[in-house]
């Protein structure tokens, strides 16, 4: 229910680079466990030694590389909050916000000091509702600060005409990260559900209910949140780029759901259009029906349960730990996290790009960028000559995804314009008010984009989080700062390491371009088929088996990756090996054959694949991300395409006794 508790990154983890061989690569690869056969498990293969002897931080819910590189990114940032919470700021800087925002959330005194006191006066207001249209009017003027709980608005490109921003609602209403959470009867998901209901309760318990009350409560807002999770559409089925895009005209609307009352929602919104795309339509028409089934007094304890959550975390240390109690049961976190590592989090990601200017000037070098460009360059040509041996596209459309291919924008390190955070007003002894002045800045500057051409120059993540992700609306491929450092991003590291690394991942964004619904938009990021009707249902038989095999994957006990579910960062994942593979052989190390450390150039290729999905996690995040991350698990992102790739069968001598061995009929090559 916390607005970022189950975040998940979009699509992780990129940098790049391209030098000369260097003494420091025999270190890169040491720690292989030669008692394994390579084509068994390859990823224990060059991991086993590591995993065995990692110890997961009991703050986290796993340790290595990909997301859990933000562990010690955001103790970076600490360092760096720290510092100018110290100095003298001028007022109105960003140094000013950013030091005075930290410091109000370190300040754990005060904040325990006031308990529930900042949202008092939104439970009032909820005491105050009557009706079907004074609750949407609370959801909406609430929605303006970030205060979410039926209804998920936003503004951005229109899927059909992606040079414009338009008005989008979405599916939401339910605390549990998504539908199925409220139907599975398995021991892990009843166990799930009674922790929700407990946490519920707990708010209630912290705000002054009695414990029978408080439970009485708690089973409303889960049975609440039962009857909206009803018609929610599965992680499987948000995939469906065209099911999930439904433009229609606010009058249409208005006449279709009467209790929400759609002109005075758009209204108190501040939000001026005359037509909207509803993602999931089912969602607000079941919205529509439970105004009115549901009671209005159900309806206020709903809304006062989604009010506390939502800033749980901004309250005082009850309200902290009854959130870290919840989080403990879906994530495996034993301990909670440092104050200091959850305020770079929280100031990260409410003045992200302040707090990115700082970031860039102490550790992000332009050589960084430089060479990171020259990599994305090198395998965008071997994409394209890859493009031209396809044997199972026609030409007309090979020279379509081409043109799409050389006309992807490619942002690198930091945006060539910063945000304007002057409208926040940050006080030093006010955390609730400055995570709530922030929230309200952010929402204006999305609601100010509404109906306005799109700017091309705009980020959505910051320079400071380790990710990269491909936008299919603009056609762009992203790399922030951080992620242009270690293991992704390496000046002594030589060819095979670096584009086995963050080669594979350049090439793995690369190749969302082309995945099951980044193939559906075309140059100019527009949803319009560019394909011939033969060649679209070749690549859709290609992605079916992508999705068979990994649906054989199994992760833990009777639990398997869901290959539909993760079928693009799948195919992007093949990819990303074959087209990292293609550009190492165009460099002269790539044509030699002389080993370093015992190893072949091919052979530390795939190594350096193994290494930077290096991770270890708890059995019970690897639940929590099977269930909602459309990633497979690092293994899995290592072992699947590496069982595709011939040139690994080649330089690993794979036999058909090996595990990981598939006849070659039953390799997949897509792109």
């Amino acid at each position: 229910m916390k607005r970022s508790l189950f975040f998940f990154a979009a699509l992780l983890l990129l940098a790049a680079c391209n030098n000369t061989p260097d003494a420091t690569n025999v270190s890169d690869i040491q720690g292989i466990d030669s008692s394994l056969k390579p084509g068994d498990n390859f990823f224990m293969y060059v991991n086993r030694k590591w995993y065995d002897s990692a110890q997961i931080p009991p703050s986290q819910s796993g340790v290595g590389a990909y997301m859990f590189m933000n562990y010690p990114q955001r103790l970076r940032l600490q360092s760096i909050l720290d510092s100018v919470a110290r100095a003298s700021n001028t007022p109105g800087s960003i140094e000013q916000k950013l030091g005075d925002f930290y410091a109000s959330g370190m300040d754990t005194t005060t904040i325990n000091q006031r308990g529930y006191d900042p949202v008092k006066p939104l439970l009032a207001r909820i005491d105050s509702v009557t009706d079907a249209a004074s609750l949407m009017k609370f959801v909406a003027l609430e929605a303006k600060a970030n205060n979410t709980s039926v209804l998920a608005f936003y503004v951005g490109p229109d899927n059909k005409n992606s040079s414009l921003n338009i008005a989008h609602i979405s599916q939401a209403g339910i605390g549990l990260p998504e539908r199925d959470y409220y139907f599975k009867t398995d021991v892990s998901s009843i166990a799930i559900q009674q922790a929700y209901k407990v946490y519920l309760a707990k708010l209630f318990q912290l705000t002054g209910s009695d414990s029978a009350t408080a439970t009485k409560d708690a089973e409303i807002v889960y049975n609440t949140d039962k009857q909206l999770a009803s018609s929610h559409r599965t992680n499987v089925e948000l995939r469906d780029v065209n099911a999930n895009y439904n433009k229609m005209a606010i009058a249409t609307l208005a006449k279709r759901h009467t209790n929400i009352g759609w002109l005075n929602v758009l209204n108190n919104l501040g939000a001026n259009t005359d037509s909207i795309d509803v993602g999931q339509p089912a969602y607000y028409d079941k919205l529509n029906a439970v105004l009115k089934s549901i009671s209005i007094n159900d309806w206020k304890i709903y809304l006062k349960a989604y009010s506390i959550s939502n800033y749980a975390n901004e309250l005082s240390k009850p309200f902290v730990d009854a959130a870290f109690e919840l989080n403990k049961v879906l994530s495996g976190q034993a301990v909670q996290k440092s104050r200091g590592e959850k305020m770079a989090s929280a100031v990260d990601q409410s003045l992200g790009e302040a707090l990115g200017q700082l970031y860039v000037k102490k550790y992000f070098t332009e050589d960084a960028k430089k060479r990171t460009l020259d990599l994305v360059n090198n395998l965008q040509k071997a994409f394209a000559a890859r493009i031209d041996k396809l044997d199972w596209m026609s030409d007309s459309t090979k020279q379509k995804a081409k043109e799409k291919l050389f006309a992807i924008t490619k942002k690198i390190g930091y945006p060539d314009k910063w945000r304007d955070y002057s409208n926040v007003t940050i006080a030093k002894d006010k955390y609730f008010e400055n995570v709530v002045s922030a929230a309200v800045n952010n929402y204006q500057f999305q609601l100010a984009k509404l109906n306005k051409p799109v700017d091309r120059s705009e980020w959505f993540t910051t320079p400071s989080t380790v990710t990269a992700y491909y936008n299919p609306s603009a056609n762009e491929i992203v790399f922030p700062a951080a992620i242009l450092q270690s293991p992704y991003f390496d000046n002594n590291a030589d060819d095979a390491l670096n584009y086995g690394g963050i080669g594979m991942v350049i090439g793995h964004e690369l190749t969302h371009a082309f995945d099951d619904q980044g193939a559906q938009f075309d140059k100019e990021g527009n949803v319009k088929n560019w394909w011939t009707k033969d060649d679209y249902e070749k690549f859709k038989t290609k992605t079916q088996q992508v999705i068979d095999l990994y649906n054989t994957f199994t992760v833990l006990d009777t639990v398997h990756i869901k290959g539909a579910m993760t079928v693009g960062e799948n195919t992007a994942d093949i990819g990303g090996v074959a087209i990292a593979y293609e550009a190492f052989k165009m460099t002269k190390e790539g044509q030699d054959t002389t080993k370093a450390g015992g190893f072949t150039p091919d052979q530390r290729f795939f190594i350096s694949v193994a290494k930077i999905w290096r991770v270890k996690m708890k059995d019970e995040f690897m639940r929590l991300w099977v269930n909602n991350n459309p990633h497979a698990l690092p293994m899995w992102r290592v072992n699947g395409p590496l069982m595709n790739a011939a040139h690994f069968y080649e330089a690993f001598n794979v036999q058909p006794a090996d595990k990981m061995y598939l006849p070659e009929n039953k390799r997949i090559q897509i792109w």
